[in-house]
């Protein structure tokens, strides 16, 4: 578990941090890629996340702050990431804490041996961009298997 303290905002890996009502309410009706998504889904995809990074409004200690952001990275921790569900909440943006927070996951030592890391996104390539992502030099070696509303009754 890490805890990283700035300007009145914390970043944990603690998993028991986390707001899973308002990461799932963000997820489902909000975020482009994952509206509909099912609370059951979320929880299961938190569980089974090696990497979760929640940002809190204020220092965490024995009670947390409000949760206003939060980043999964799923990882084998040795060769592969990719970065997913990346958001601060609306209230929050234009503080820095996107930058804040895509600092200390790239910078996170259980990921500095990582040969490969991903992401996907629509909107935001010049923050990543930042942070060393590109685009991809070859796009004809990868593949995708994609359910197109896999969240849509």
């Amino acid at each position: 578990m890490d805890i990283w303290i700035n300007k009145g905002f914390s970043i944990s890996t603690n998993k028991k941090y986390l707001d899973v009502d308002l990461i799932h309410n963000f997820l489902s009706q909000e975020a482009y890629w994952s509206k509909g998504i099912p609370k059951e889904i979320v929880i299961k995809s938190i569980e089974n996340t090696p990497l979760c990074f929640g940002v809190y409004k204020g220092e965490i200690s024995n009670e947390v702050g409000e949760q206003v952001g939060f980043a999964r990275v799923i990882t084998d921790l040795a060769t592969y990431a990719y970065l997913c569900d990346v958001f601060i909440l609306p209230d929050y943006r234009k503080l820095g804490l996107s930058k804040w927070l895509m600092e200390i996951i790239t910078n996170h030592h259980e990921l500095q041996g990582i040969r490969r890391f991903m992401l996907a996104t629509k909107d935001a390539h010049s923050l990543y961009s930042k942070y060393g992502f590109e685009p991809i030099d070859n796009p004809e070696l990868f593949m995708i298997k994609l359910r197109k509303s896999p969240y849509q009754q």
